[in-house]
């Protein structure tokens, strides 16, 4: 019992420790979007705000159209998590569920793909959406996603797997065809990888770099992200400004997190067991 007791408190101290370290950087960068630019380069550094600049958030919304950046980025990311999951639980179901021939062969090529380097797809990508006439548009940063992606099409398989087939046999013998299943019966029943699916798309979108900077030129078309980077020229000399504007973008992130937390650590937990 005494050994279990100093596992347990020496486990307690590990999480506590990391956390700790985990937090540090966050801490350090809300700390410095709250100083004065002064404050921000004094060397030593110093921890703590004094005063607090709380003035700076605001400032940023007058540097530049911090707002229209967010609508786009947010236009982007919507638009990316439901293609996400509408195509991706389609193709998970069908690999789950119907017969069809090379199947198996046909998944194996589907989990191959996710071993190409993203970066390497960029040029064909580019080549076609000029072709198709979508460059400096928002439309490739979108409708990439309605294709279904590897992880995903993988992510809502495996939870259709451990679906028990008694359910399927019940609703066949109702009348169901395939699609009211679907429908029905696995989507309802998928909450948590659902939610899995959708915070790993929030984030990859909301944060996405790569393809903004490659398939967008005009300015009014920015990202957060991108539109961040390239206001940085006008917070020279308040580089703190930055800090503070790089803060806020990850406040999406965080409230889409906590709000499906319990469906996202199901759906982590469950991803894989069959």
């Amino acid at each position: 019992m005494k050994l279990n007791s100093l596992r347990k408190i020496a486990g307690y101290v590990v999480i506590i420790i990391s956390s700790l370290v985990m937090t540090i950087p966050f801490l350090t960068t809300l700390f410095n979007s709250l100083k004065s630019y002064v404050q921000y380069t004094q060397v030593p550094p110093k921890w703590f705000p004094d005063p607090i600049q709380w003035s700076n958030y605001a400032e940023v919304w007058k540097l530049g159209p911090f707002g229209q950046y967010t609508l786009n980025s947010g236009i982007v990311t919507v638009l990316s998590v439901v293609g996400a999951l509408i195509s991706c639980s389609m193709v998970g179901y069908a690999f789950a569920r119907l017969q069809f021939p090379f199947k198996t062969t046909l998944f194996l090529v589907v989990l191959g793909t996710m071993m190409i380097p993203p970066v390497v797809l960029i040029i064909p990508q580019f080549v076609i959406f000029k072709y198709m006439h979508m460059l400096d548009t928002l439309t490739p940063l979108w409708i990439i996603e309605w294709l279904a992606q590897p992880f995903g099409i993988f992510l809502m398989r495996q939870a259709f797997l451990g679906i028990p087939r008694d359910y399927e046999e019940s609703a066949k013998l109702d009348g169901c065809n395939p699609m009211q299943i679907y429908w029905r019966i696995f989507l309802p029943m998928s909450k948590p990888t659902f939610a899995t699916l959708a915070v790993f798309t929030f984030m990859s979108k909301w944060n996405e770099i790569l393809a903004p900077a490659i398939f967008v030129t005009s300015k009014e078309n920015f990202t957060l992200p991108i539109g961040i980077l390239s206001m940085a020229g006008q917070w020279s000399g308040n580089e703190q400004y930055m800090v503070a504007a790089a803060l806020m973008s990850l406040v999406p992130i965080l409230l889409v997190f906590l709000f499906a937390e319990k469906y996202f650590v199901q759906g982590s937990n469950s991803a894989g067991i069959k």
